[in-house]
């Protein structure tokens, strides 16, 4: 599996979330109707997403899930995977079709780097 695109594709989701949860953090917390959740610790959370997002975009010509690409790897399926299922017992309960989008989105994601995980990469050579 090439793994240049699914980075990519990673890098630019979690990026938009990050650069979002930055910049507007009273919006997003009145979206979710959060009255409790202080903007700082969503403009925190944003910053590690656009981390993140740098981390992936920098790596996505690396061989990933091989000996060195591994560490990138299993960060990539934990967020996912633990996110994910955070997005979708939330969806439950909120009903909107915008965290239905999201958690879809996580999940694809989750599963695309749980197959990197179980797998041996390919070489590009």
């Amino acid at each position: 599996m090439n793994t240049k695109y699914l980075m990519m594709a990673s890098s630019l989701l979690l990026g938009a979330i990050g650069v979002l949860l930055t910049f507007l953090p009273h919006e997003i917390s009145a979206a979710i109707k959060s009255v409790d959740t202080d903007p700082i610790i969503l403009q925190i959370v944003g910053a590690l997403y656009f981390g993140f997002a740098m981390l992936n975009w920098t790596a996505k010509d690396n061989l990933i899930g091989g000996i060195y690409g591994r560490p990138i790897t299993i960060g990539n399926m934990t967020h996912f995977i633990v996110a994910g299922l955070a997005l979708v017992k939330f969806a439950f309960r909120n009903a909107s079709p915008l965290m239905w989008v999201i958690a879809i989105l996580y999940a694809f994601f989750a599963l695309s780097f749980g197959y990197i995980f179980m797998n041996h990469p390919k070489s590009k050579k």
